[in-house]
Formats: structure tokens, sequence, C-alpha cells
């Protein structure tokens, strides 16, 4: 089977590397020259100076994975492909986009007959070798098509994958995938600092979070990573106590209000993301270990000065 990549990034170069053992052939497109060119000779992928150059190598019904930067990069591409591609192709857009901004693309794309497939993408720089959990959404015709490609990247063929409902979908499944997420890490990162600033006992953080990790009702992906920092570095000196959002919080907290649902865990997460932005703690400094643990986010150092 034949796709296309566009997008060579942490996410979008491991799954090319993921779909290459499994013997797909992979047509990339990054603009950075030097970074598709390494990776066409690591992994036998195709090179494509451009987008139009990527679509003129693919097979008639094209498929094109987007793996780019959600927003104006994104909303740039996709147009894009509906200038080139034609009816009975299908795009599949993996970033991290507004399921909103997908429901509209999608219906831009329909109008010339080119299908779109969103799929929520979770398992960071780990995925390559673990495998991706993948929320689709779409119409039940265009996931079909997509399904072996969808089978390759996740865990195994049958799990770690499911296509969960409508155009939009599986946006909308991993915006709320991320809300949890910050809410989790909130609670650990407390959870250490309040273990640390226990002075009179010298808890061994170390210790303690791989103690927690078997047998444990809080053992999860994210106490191992966890386990994993602290095992080399307790302190966090050398880490500022910021911790960027991505956005998909806000939409998150944006949806429970729409809804009416009450979300004060998710809500409180990110307003203390916002907080860490101007001058923070322990926990801020926990929270971005654990972030750069699972998807490769960048650290701030600390300011020396």
């Amino acid at each position: 089977m034949k796709l296309g990549l566009i997008g060579l990034g942490k996410m979008g170069g491991n799954m090319v590397r993921r779909l290459r053992r499994a013997d797909f052939e992979v047509v990339g497109y990054s603009p950075d020259e030097e970074e598709r060119q390494a990776l066409a000779d690591e992994t036998g992928m195709i090179a494509a100076p451009n987008i139009g150059g990527l679509v003129k190598r693919l097979d008639s019904p094209c498929i094109v994975w987007v793996m780019v930067p959600s927003g104006e990069a994104t909303e740039k591409t996709m147009k894009e492909l509906e200038r080139r591609l034609s009816s009975g192709d299908i795009v599949v857009d993996g970033g991290n986009s507004s399921y909103k901004d997908t429901q509209r693309r999608g219906a831009m794309l329909a109008q010339s007959g080119i299908g779109l497939v969103d799929v929520g993408t979770s398992g960071g720089v780990w995925g390559l070798d673990n495998g991706y959990c993948l929320m689709a959404g779409g119409e039940k015709v265009h996931v079909k098509v997509v399904e072996p490609i969808l089978q390759a990247l996740a865990p195994a063929p049958d799990r770690g994958w499911a296509h969960v409902g409508p155009r939009g979908a599986g946006h909308f499944t991993k915006m709320i995938h991320n809300g949890v997420e910050y809410g989790m890490m909130q609670a650990y990162a407390e959870g250490f600092a309040l273990l640390r600033g226990k002075k009179e006992f010298s808890l061994d953080l170390a210790q303690i979070s791989e103690l927690w990790r078997h047998s444990s009702v809080v053992r999860s992906w994210l106490l191992d990573l966890s386990a994993t920092a602290l095992a080399s570095d307790q302190s966090f000196e050398s880490i500022a106590p910021v911790v960027a959002d991505s956005g998909e919080g806000r939409w998150t907290v944006m949806e429970a209000i729409s809804q009416g649902v009450p979300a004060p865990v998710i809500s409180l997460a990110l307003h203390m993301r916002f907080a860490s932005q101007h001058g923070g703690d322990y926990v801020n400094k926990m929270i971005s270990v654990m972030r750069n643990a699972f998807g490769g986010h960048a650290i701030t150092p600390r300011d020396k000065d």
C-alpha cells in the first residue's frame, strides 16, 4: 500500500519509520530538505520536493496523511491538497486540529469529492516502538480504506485504534483525552511536591514512584515515565517551572462550558499552566518533565542569572 505523509517531525518521522517497517511505500514531504532526505536515506521513503511532487508520486486514489502543527499550517496544507487532489482521494489529518476546524475542512474537501478522516493520535515519541493510540473520525467508507494504515501504526491490528464516530469525532475524542491528561499530570505533580515538601521524612521520590508502579491504583504510563525521570534527578534544578499549553486543554474547558458540564479538575489544571507561565514551583517542573518524557515537548531551562 502506498501513501503520502506531509510533516516529518518527531511524530511524522516516526510514523514513516513504523510504516516502512510494515512494508508500506511512503512518499514524504517536509519543507526542510535535509530532514526529508535524511529520513529517505534511513528508511527508503520516497522524498518529494513539494506537495505537488508528493501527489504526483501517488497512485489513484491518493491517500495523504498530514502531520503538521494545528492552525495555520494545517489550514494551508488542506487548501493546497484540495487544489491538487481529485475526487475519490482521501486526506487524513493526524494532528491536533480543533474538531470544529476539522468539520469545516471536511465540508470544504467534500465539495471536490475528497474524503477527510481525522485521527486523534496519542503515543508521543514512544509511538515508533509501542505503537500509537488512534481515534479515527469520518465516513465509514473512508475509514475502511485507511484501515490498513491505522492497523500498522497501532500497537496491534486489533487494538489501539478505533473508528469512534463521524467527521470531527476523532479530534474531539483526542481533545478530551488531552484534557484528562492535564488533570492527571497536575495531580501527580502536586502529590510529588507534597512528598518532597515533608522534609522531616527525607522521602526518596524515586523509590516511592517505583513503588507505586506495582499494584497501586494510581499506576499508569505517566507514573512509569515519572519514575524514570526521578531515578536520575529529583531536584530538577536546571528546569524552569514553566509549563506550556498546546491548546487542547483550552478547547476542552471551552467545550465543558458550552455543554454546561462541570470539569473543575481539567479547568484548574489549565489555569495552573497559565500561572506557571508567570512564575511557578516544583509542581510545574514535574509536569514539564512528564511532558518531555512522553511527547518530547521542550523543557524551558532555568535562567542561570
